[in-house]
């Protein structure tokens, strides 16, 4: 039964998966860097005084950019996934968007307004075809080994988490310490090192991800073809969609200036008709299709679209870190060390920063092992990027020792999430491949509610802070703590949420339903905005200690409606676990 993928892919390991997981792990942690990197800087940038080099906007039209910019970024994904499917192929389309992000990233660095916003525009198609095409080839490579998808999604993820870790940690402090531009255009260079990793070890995959053969036009039994009127509802919900994710931050960054919704709809302004409308129909799209597949195929259609509603809530409130959390460590948080503390920061942060550094180098290694001799120039170009990463990472050390009073950079915080998943990533890993691994409903219901923890250690920090106060100077642990729960709690959905809809959805689908999942990501993300957009008012009207009380009775709301919907969501399954 598994004879041809054992001959095909598990002949050549690494850590006990094929070496070809490891090659999609480098790619991918170089494209994180770039992603991660420039998305730490992002908000901070905007936010910042004129004289410091940044754009000096208030933090509603920050978050109304950056909402959108992270909203497109999933939406994308099925446009990617859809020409990966069906023109291009999984492997031309992480080329292509490898590419877009090389050039997106350059344009980032001349910080005009106009190279700003190209750049973000080549962001947002790149991750479009990189993103759900990388998960696809993954997919495939254990297709016959579904018992083994759940660990080899989490060794993923940990290569996802440490390209963020590098990326916020080098990009995050050249471009706060030293220039933007810096920033910016280092998240390029790393992201060129992944196109051409990725470009010259893409033989170890054999037939996997080649542009798709041409199709007949038959249907075949258990497929549901798109009619018109269902082309034509996705194409009002996409230009509607669309609408609203891009002119909604214009309206907000122009001060009403430009705002094309301007009318009402009984008593509903237009903007938020014209996204209650765009669902809607989302929403009747879904009933309309679910009902027509047989009777497996529809039942485990519904358990994705409970577990992508999940979802939804998860990264609405996890994704607070790159806004609220770091305008927090930004304002809010006693950043500046010396005496004994700074020296024993500047201890961990070199432990932090080598350990884990010397640990993926150590899986390079054992890559280098099993393919250096196939591709040679492939483990070349992945030779140099880590030099490069370690010289800058020893420099900036060394730079932190030679300080007396050090200042945390705000971005720095953010690389606590990654740091907490290399190192809880291989736990969570044993325990899913384990006969103790939970459920899927116990595993997201456990994840929200330790979102919600997070979000109360944050709230109960800032219960000192007086109402309406610009700054404040409480302690670092409160965020420490934050970024802990919130990794035990994404460790709990993020890679186990992609692993279920592998195994859910039948293969013809694969492509089509990853871009549904991040559909589901993406709201999620401009939902999390549109909470970060709210921090002023609320703090200026409750206190921020009130804002993050609210996130947290959210999260612990869906931790609930996750684990009473158990019984039902097991028979959707049928038997998958």
């Amino acid at each position: 039964m598994h004879s041809s993928s054992e001959n095909q892919f598990f002949q050549s390991r690494v850590l006990g998966h094929p070496s070809s997981l490891f090659v999609l792990f480098f790619t991918e942690m170089w494209e994180r860097f770039s992603f991660y990197g420039m998305r730490a800087l992002l908000v901070l940038f905007l936010t910042s005084s004129i004289g410091d080099g940044g754009w000096d906007w208030t933090r509603e039209q920050a978050m109304a950019l950056f909402g959108s910019y992270v909203g497109l970024v999933y939406l994308s994904t099925m446009l990617g996934g859809y020409f990966a499917d069906n023109v291009i192929g999984y492997r031309w389309a992480v080329v292509v968007g490898a590419g877009l992000m090389t050039l997106g990233h350059a344009s980032m660095a001349a910080e005009t307004p106009f190279f700003t916003y190209l750049g973000l525009i080549l962001l947002v198609f790149g991750n479009g075809f990189f993103k759900p095409n990388m998960t696809s080839i993954l997919s495939e490579i254990y297709k016959d080994h579904p018992e083994k998808k759940d660990g080899a999604y989490t060794i993923f993820y940990m290569g996802v988490n440490s390209g963020s870790f590098f990326g916020i940690l080098l990009c995050g402090y050249l471009g706060e310490m030293v220039g933007w531009s810096l920033g910016f255009g280092l998240a390029g260079i790393f992201m060129f090192f992944g196109l051409l990793q990725f470009w010259f070890s893409q033989g170890i995959f054999g037939d996997i991800g080649l542009k798709p053969a041409k199709q007949k036009a038959s249907v075949e039994k258990g497929e549901n073809p798109f009619t018109s009127l269902h082309l034509g509802m996705i194409g009002l919900m996409v230009i509607l969609g669309l609408l609203w994710i891009i002119f909604e931050p214009v309206k907000i960054i122009s001060g009403g200036s430009i705002d094309i919704f301007n009318f009402n709809v009984g008593g509903i302004s237009g903007n938020n008709f014209t996204i209650l409308f765009a669902l809607a129909l989302f929403l009747i799209l879904l009933l309309i299709r679910i009902p027509k597949y047989d009777v497996v195929t529809r039942d485990r259609m519904m358990a994705v679209t409970f577990f992508a509603f999940l979802a939804a809530f998860f990264w609405a409130i996890f994704e607070q870190a790159p806004g609220t959390l770091t305008i927090f460590a930004r304002d809010y948080t006693n950043r500046v060390l010396d005496g004994n503390a700074g020296l024993i920061f500047k201890m961990a942060n070199a432990s932090l920063t080598v350990i884990p550094l010397s640990i993926i180098t150590w899986v390079l290694f054992k890559l280098f092992g099993q393919t250096f001799k196939k591709y040679t120039l492939a483990n070349l170009i992945l030779s140099v990027s880590f030099v490069i990463v370690w010289c800058i990472a020893l420099w900036m050390l060394k730079n932190q020792f030679s300080v007396d009073a050090l200042e945390v950079p705000a971005s720095w915080f953010s690389t606590l999430n990654s740091l907490f998943v290399i190192s809880l990533a291989p736990l969570f890993t044993k325990l899913w491949d384990s006969r103790y691994s939970p459920p899927a409903n116990f595993k997201y219901g456990l994840g929200m509610l330790l979102l919600a923890i997070g979000c109360a250690c944050i709230a109960f920090g800032a219960s000192s802070i007086e109402v309406g106060a610009k700054t404040a100077s409480v302690s670092m642990i409160w965020l420490i703590l934050v970024y802990l729960f919130f990794t035990m709690g994404e460790l709990c959905i993020s890679p186990v949420g992609l692993s279920y809809v592998s195994k859910l959805v039948p293969p013809r689908m694969i492509g089509v339903m990853f871009g549904i999942w991040y559909l589901a990501v993406a709201i999620g993300m401009k939902a999390a905005a549109k909470y970060g957009e709210s921090i002023d008012r609320v703090a200026d009207e409750k206190g921020i200690s009130f804002f993050f009380w609210m996130l947290a009775s959210v999260a612990f709301g869906a931790a609930v409606l996750a684990v009473i919907a158990r019984p039902v969501i097991r028979k959707l399954m049928h038997g998958v676990r």
